[in-house]
C-alpha cells in the first residue's frame, strides 16, 4: 500500500507510473522531435486514409522510442526523489515535460487507428499508448512543462514537509512513529493538525494540474480526467465505477461491525469528551495519520482474554534483524517459490535506511528504472512488523516487474493496477505463524484459539482501510469532472470520509485547508482504486494459491512458503503482464473472471460472529 500509507505503497505503493502501465517508476527521456525511423513515415496523419499496416508499423516505431525514453525519467525521478534539491528537482521536471509530450503525440497518433478492425494484440497496444497516461497533458510545450513542474514542486513539497512546535520539529516519519505508539489524545491531535499545515500551499497548484490534465484528457477524446482513468479496466468506466461500490457493499457490515466495537472501545479509554458513544470516531485517535489503517489501537480494542504468544516487532528485535536481513528473508521467500534471486545491482543501488545527510522521499516504493532487471526499493525501513510486511508487499511489485519483462514493452504492467499491488499482499498473508517457525523468528506454533485476535489485528488494517481507498479516488473523480468545485476541495473531502469511514476531523477544517494533499498520493498524482481492488484480490489470490498448495486447514493458517506448486501458478499469471484483459489474468490464478469479495468476507467470518456478539447491546452505525 505500495502508501495506502507507507505499504500501501505500499503501504501501500509504486512511486512512478509510467505510461504503458504500472511499471512502477517513472519512466522516460524522450525527444519531443518527431522520430526520423522510416517506420514513423508510414504514420497516418489526420488526414490521410489509414490501414492495420500502418497501425503495426506505428506501433513497432513507438515501441522503440517509449523503450528509449523511459530509462532517462526512471533515473531522473530516482534522484529528485533520493536528493531533494533545486537541480534533482529541475531534472526530473525536463525529464517528465519531454516524456508527457511524448506520450500524448503518440497517444494521439494512436487514436487515429480507432475506427480500424484489428487483431486483438496490436488494438490492446493502442488502447494502451492512450489509456495509461495518468496526467496528460495537451500537445503543447509550455503546457507540457508547466504540469511536470506542478508535480514535482508538490511532491517536493510533500517531501520535504515537517511540523514544527516551540520544543521540536517533526517529519512525517516521526510523526507516523509517535501515531504507532501513543495513545496521548491531544499530542496525536497537534500533530495530526500540523502534518496538514504543509498541504494548503498546494492547493492552487493542485487546481492548475487539473485544468491542465483534463485538457489533455480531452484532447485524446475523453470527456474529462475522471473518464479516462476508470476507462483502463477492460470495461466501461460507469461499470467499474458500479463494480467497485458493488463489491464494497458486500464488504460493508463487516466494516460496520468493526466500526462499532472500536468506537466503543476508544470511548472505554479515552471518554464522552473526547470519542462519543455514537455517531463518528474522532479520525486521530485511529492509530495512523490519515486513519486509514487501525491496528495500533489492537491494544485498546482486542479482545479481554486475548491470548498472543508471540509479537512480530518483538520477534525482529529479539532475532538482532539488520534492515538488509528484513529485505534477504523477503528475497528469501520468493527464492522459495521458485524465483531467481534478485540482482546484484538491486543491493547496490536500493535505499533502505533513511539518510541522516539529507531529505529523501521515504514513501515505500518499488522501482524498475529500466523495464528489464534494475530492479530497486525505496524506503526509510524500520525494524518492526508493518515495514517486516511492507518490504514483502514491495518485493512483490519487483517480482512482478521482472515476471513480464520479456512482454512488449507496452504490456510490462500488470493486468491491472489492482493486481500489482495484490500480489505481494497475497504474499505478507503467508506471514503466518508456520512461516516464521519455518525462518527461525518463532519456535512453534501457537494454538488456533489464538486466531481470534490475530484476525482482528488484520481486519484493523484490511477491512478499516477499504473505504478509504474506495473514496481517494471516489474525490479525484469528482474534481476531475467538475462535480466538485474546487472552492468546495475540502468539503467534499469530509463529505466522502464522514459518509464511507464514519470518522471526523478533530479540528475545525475549512477551505483555506486542503487536506487530501496531506496524503501522498494526491500531489504524488497515484491513483488510488488500485488499492481497494488489491485488498479485493489479495484473498482471492490467497485462497486459490492455498488450492494450488493442496491446503486444507484454516485459510488464516495458510502460508504458500516453500510450495512450488504455488509458486508455478503465480509465476505463470505474473508472466502475462497486462497483454491480456484482467480477467484472463484472474481467471489464470483463480478460476474466476470477475472481481470478488466473498473471499475476503469468508476469511473474515469468525471475526465477523464475535464482532456481532461484542455489538449486541450498542447503537451501531454513524
Amino acid at each position: 500500500m505500495t502508501d495506502r500509507n507507507k505499504n500501501f505503497t505500499s503501504t501501500l505503493a509504486l512511486t512512478c507510473i509510467c505510461l504503458f502501465g504500472l511499471a512502477s517508476c517513472k519512466d522516460d527521456r524522450a525527444d519531443t522531435a518527431p522520430s526520423k525511423d522510416v517506420s514513423q513515415k508510414a504514420v497516418a496523419t489526420e488526414s490521410s486514409a489509414v490501414t492495420a499496416e500502418m497501425a503495426k508499423a506505428f506501433l513497432v516505431n513507438a515501441e522503440k522510442e517509449i523503450t528509449e525514453a523511459s530509462e532517462y525519467l526512471g533515473r531522473a525521478s530516482w534522484l529528485a526523489s533520493n536528493f531533494i534539491n533545486y537541480d534533482s528537482q529541475y531534472l526530473e521536471t525536463k525529464a517528465s515535460k519531454e516524456f508527457t509530450l511524448l506520450s500524448v503525440r503518440l497517444a494521439k497518433e494512436a487514436a487515429k487507428y480507432d475506427a480500424l478492425t484489428l487483431d486483438a494484440e496490436t488494438r490492446r497496444k493502442l488502447d494502451k499508448l492512450k489509456l495509461e497516461i495518468v496526467l496528460p497533458a495537451p500537445e503543447d510545450p509550455e503546457q507540457a512543462g508547466k504540469l511536470a513542474e506542478i508535480g514535482s514542486k508538490m511532491q517536493a513539497m510533500y517531501g520535504k514537509g515537517k511540523y514544527c512546535n516551540d520544543d521540536k520539529c517533526y517529519d512525517l516519519q516521526d510523526m507516523g512513529k509517535i501515531f504507532t505508539n501513543s495513545h496521548d489524545a491531544a499530542l496525536l491531535k497537534e500533530l495530526w493538525a500540523g502534518w496538514r499545515t504543509v498541504s494548503p500551499p498546494m492547493r492552487e497548484l493542485y487546481q492548475q494540474q487539473v485544468d491542465i490534465a483534463n485538457a489533455g484528457a480531452q484532447a485524446l477524446g475523453y470527456d474529462n480526467l475522471s473518464v479516462l482513468w476508470r476507462a483502463k479496466y477492460d470495461m466501461a468506466p460507469d461499470a467499474f465505477a458500479a463494480d467497485m461500490d458493488r463489491q464494497w457493499e458486500r464488504v460493508k457490515p463487516l466494516y460496520e461491525a468493526l466500526h462499532c466495537h472500536v468506537r466503543a472501545k476508544l470511548n472505554e479509554h479515552y471518554g464522552d469528551d473526547i470519542v462519543p458513544k455514537t455517531g463518528k470516531i474522532p479520525a486521530h485517535l485511529l492509530g495512523n495519520m490519515w486513519a486509514q489503517t487501525w491496528s495500533n489501537t489492537y491494544d485498546l480494542v482486542k479482545p479481554e482474554d486475548a491470548k498472543a504468544s508471540y509479537d512480530l516487532t518483538q520477534l525482529i528485535e529479539k532475532s538482532g534483524m539488520s534492515e538488509i536481513d528484513m529485505i534477504k528473508t523477503g528475497e528469501a521467500f520468493f527464492s522459495s517459490l521458485g524465483f531467481a534471486p534478485l540482482p546484484e545491482t538491486f543491493w547496490e543501488r536500493s535505499l533502505f535506511v533513511k539518510p541522516a545527510d539529507r531529505d529523501v522521499v521515504c514513501h515505500a516504493s518499488a522501482w524498475d528504472i529500466d523495464n528489464v532487471d534494475d530492479l530497486r526499493i525505496k524506503m526509510c525501513i524500520n525494524k518492526n512488523a508493518e515495514d517486516f510486511q511492507t518490504i514483502h508487499h514491495e518485493l512483490g511489485h519487483n517480482y512482478y516487474q521482472r515476471a513480464y519483462n520479456q512482454q512488449s514493452i507496452l504490456f510490462r504492467g500488470s493486468a491491472n493496477d489492482g493486481f500489482h499491488e495484490a500480489v505481494g499482499d497475497t504474499i505478507s498473508l503467508s506471514i503466518t505463524p508456520s512461516y516464521l517457525v519455518e525462518i527461525g523468528l518463532l519456535d512453534k506454533e501457537p494454538p488456533e484459539d489464538e486466531d481470534l485476535p490475530s484476525l482482528l489485528k488484520l481486519a484493523l488494517d484490511k477491512i478499516a482501510f477499504l473505504p478509504f481507498g474506495l473514496l481517494v479516488d471516489k474525490w479525484r473523480w469528482q474534481v476531475f469532472s467538475g462535480e466538485l468545485a474546487p472552492e468546495d476541495y475540502n468539503k467534499g473531502w469530509w463529505e466522502l470520509r464522514e459518509k464511507y469511514q464514519g470518522i471526523v476531523a478533530p479540528v475545525d477544517r475549512s477551505e483555506a485547508d486542503f487536506d487530501p494533499g496531506a496524503k501522498y498520493h494526491i500531489p504524488g498524482n497515484t491513483p488510488y482504486s488500485r488499492y481497494f481492488l488489491a485488498f479485493i484480490q489479495q484473498f482471492q489470490f490467497h485462497k486459490a494459491l492455498c488450492d494450488a498448495a493442496g491446503y486444507e486447514g484454516s485459510l488464516p493458517r495458510c502460508s504458500i512458503y516453500a510450495n512450488q506448486k504455488a509458486g508455478e501458478k503465480l509465476i505463470a499469471m505474473l508472466e502475462m503482464g497486462s497483454s491480456k484483459p484482467w480477467p484472463d489474468a484472474m481467471e489464470a490464478i483463480t478460476g474466476q473472471r470477475e472481481l470478488d469479495a466473498s473471499a475476503i468476507v469468508d476469511y473474515f467470518a469468525p471475526l465477523k460472529t464475535w464482532l456481532d456478539e461484542q455489538n449486541k447491546d450498542r447503537q451501531c452505525g454513524w
